[in-house]
């Protein structure tokens, strides 16, 4: 159980660093006015989980699943965030676009999620 434990905490402190240097050249490269950052890694946790859901559990069996699914990309994808996020668009007024985030990253986190796993089956067979 230790080793487990050691693999998750060191994937989600790798994945917790990805997600804030994500978020931190979102907005430097397209501003603070959406948040970007955190619905980029939300959609591309998903599709890379979709990914490595196929060739750690499927295919290979599931020795790294615990570094790379449970602690990088739990660490890099964001849902505490984005309800943050959501919160703050909603409660700034600007509701429309929170309901267009809201629905942006939860369709498009499962759209990626399904992607990643149809097309990297699609890729090893």
């Amino acid at each position: 159980m230790f080793p487990t434990l050691l693999q998750v905490a060191l994937g989600g402190a790798i994945g917790a660093t990805l997600r804030y240097l994500t978020g931190y050249y979102a907005a430097a490269w397209l501003g603070r006015g959406f948040p970007w950052g955190t619905l980029a890694v939300n959609l591309i946790g998903s599709a890379l989980m979709g990914l490595l859901y196929v060739v750690l559990v499927e295919k290979a069996g599931a020795r790294l699943a615990p570094f790379l699914l449970a602690g990088v990309l739990g660490g890099f994808t964001t849902f505490s965030a984005f309800s943050l996020d959501a919160f703050a668009l909603f409660e700034s007024g600007r509701r429309v676009l929170a309901g267009a985030y809201v629905l942006g990253s939860v369709a498009g986190a499962l759209a990626g999620l399904a992607v990643g796993i149809f097309a990297t089956r699609a890729a090893l067979g």
